[in-house]
This record gives C-alpha cells, structure tokens and sequence, in this order.
C-alpha cells in the first residue's frame, strides 16, 4: 500500500548496522585480502542482506572507505594545553585504535596489496595515517608557539619518532604499557630548549 510503502521508505538507518558492517569490512580485509573481501561475505558476517549495504555503498571501494574513515580517532582529548599529556593521549588512542581493528594486520594487508591495489594504501594513510600525524603535528606547533619547543625543529620527524616506536615494538614482539609516555618524553627531550620544559604545568 501506499501508505506502508512511504513509511518503509522514510524509516531511519540503524547506527547498529552500520557499525557492525563496517567492523566486519575491516576484518574481512585484514584476513582475506582486498581481492578476497566481496560484499556478500561482509553481508553475512555482519547478519545483514547485501542490498542492505548497497543501499548504503555502491561499490566495495566506498564501503572501504567509509571502513577506513570509521577507523578515524574519535575519542583523544588533546586540547588540556599539557603538551606533554596530549600527545600521550593521542598515542595512547592511536594504540587502543590498532588494537581494537586489527590494524597491524589490516595495513600488511594494505601494503600487500598496493601493486593490485593502490588505492587501499591511499585511502589508509589519508583517512587514518594523515589525520593522526596532523594531530600530533597540531600539538608540536602549539608548543613552539608558546615556546616550550625550540623554533625550526624539524617537527615532521618528530612525530615519526613518537609514533614509530610502536611499529617497532609490535613487531620485535615487546610493546610495553608504558610505551606512550616513554616515546614522547623521549622526543621531547630532544626538542626543548636548553634549560626549557615540555610542558606548561
């Protein structure tokens, strides 16, 4: 009828679905490949039909992206002015953020598939990897500017050095929960002027 037809249409999307479908995309990708991943294993995993997903992707490569712009970080409270607890905060989030979606997995997988495809890798560093260096970055010029970091600091490679050392330990086998606080005052120290502070309080 009529009637029932305009209310089926207007009947609102379930963020409960959405999550779910998006979790499950990532991982799918971690563990069967890009190539691998179709839209009706996602539809399965997540309990949904696969016109539920087309109704809200039209390709696999939307649905990837809008996986990888999920995996975004949401929760870091870095504005306290503590130069010092704000980048930890991000770290500590960025951590938390691999751990929850398979992200050491779902970037071998990003970056086994670049020559297939370049797109994923992309997607990866700018829904995920960009956002979160220009978090650390924003924290790092704040801090200059209220001089408790010394001016022309090359800070790109300063927020390599904050985040590589997870890489590095995750894959050596020993990240410790300690790691996040180590790595930036490790970094910090190198950066403050002499006789400065890293932080205002």
């Amino acid at each position: 009828m009529p009637q029932s037809h305009a209310r089926a249409a207007g009947r609102p999307r379930s963020p409960e679905k959405e999550a779910a479908i998006l979790r499950e995309v990532l991982r799918l990708l971690s563990t069967q490949g890009y190539s691998g991943m179709t839209l009706q294993l996602v539809a399965d995993a997540a309990g949904v039909s696969k016109s539920t997903i087309h109704l809200r992707w039209q390709t696999k490569a939307d649905l990837v992206t809008a996986a990888l712009e999920a995996m975004r970080m949401v929760h870091a409270d870095a504005g306290s002015g503590d130069t010092r607890a704000d980048l930890v905060a991000i770290l500590e989030d960025f951590a938390t953020t691999v751990q929850q979606v398979n992200g050491m997995a779902l970037i071998g997988t990003c970056l086994a598939e670049e020559a297939r495809a370049p797109e994923l890798l992309q997607l990866l560093r700018e829904r995920t990897v960009l956002p979160r260096r220009a978090l650390l970055r924003e924290v790092l010029d704040r801090a200059v500017v209220a001089g408790e970091l010394v001016a022309g600091a090359d800070l790109d490679a300063a927020v390599s050095a904050l985040l590589g050392p997870y890489y590095a330990d995750h894959l050596a086998g020993r990240v410790a929960p300690g790691w996040a606080p180590a790595a930036v005052d490790l970094v910090l120290a190198g950066l403050r002027p002499a006789g400065g502070s890293t932080a205002r309080g």
